[in-house]
């Protein structure tokens, strides 16, 4: 019998429009209250959902993939960062992760939602498929 490894990428689940706004290149800046222990994050899935997923174990089965990203760097968020994050306002005691290399996908693929980061079963060598060109 032969055994296959299962290939997985890293996520990063973003609520409406947000992640058609990094796609699109509009944001620039990701907000978040927690980091990643590990950096730089390279070929981060970005996937678009329509909540909050706010719960330990929370998901979204309506994701989807909207674009590959790169986060090298991630620094406290400034008051002057409201518009690079797409945001309403500024609080204090946030993390901005400086979103780079940007690859939209060119046509969204439905993938589960999930909260943090998290696996998504998709081979890198797939990856040039679905990156518009």
């Amino acid at each position: 019998m032969r055994s296959f490894e299962l290939k997985t990428l890293l996520a990063l689940s973003i609520v409406t429009p947000n992640g058609r706004n990094i796609a699109d290149g509009r944001k620039t800046l990701e907000v978040r209250s927690w980091r990643p222990e590990d950096l730089p994050l390279t070929d981060l899935l970005i996937v678009e959902n329509g909540r909050f997923l706010s719960e330990q174990g929370d998901s979204d089965d309506d994701g989807r993939l909207v674009a590959v990203v790169d986060i090298a760097e991630i620094h406290p968020w400034l008051p002057t960062e409201v518009e690079a994050a797409c945001a309403s306002a500024w609080a204090p005691g946030y993390w901005a992760w400086r979103i780079s290399n940007v690859r939209p996908i060119s046509r969204p693929v439905k993938v589960i939602a999930a909260r943090k980061l998290y696996d998504v079963p998709l081979d890198r060598s797939d990856l040039a498929q679905l990156i518009a060109q």
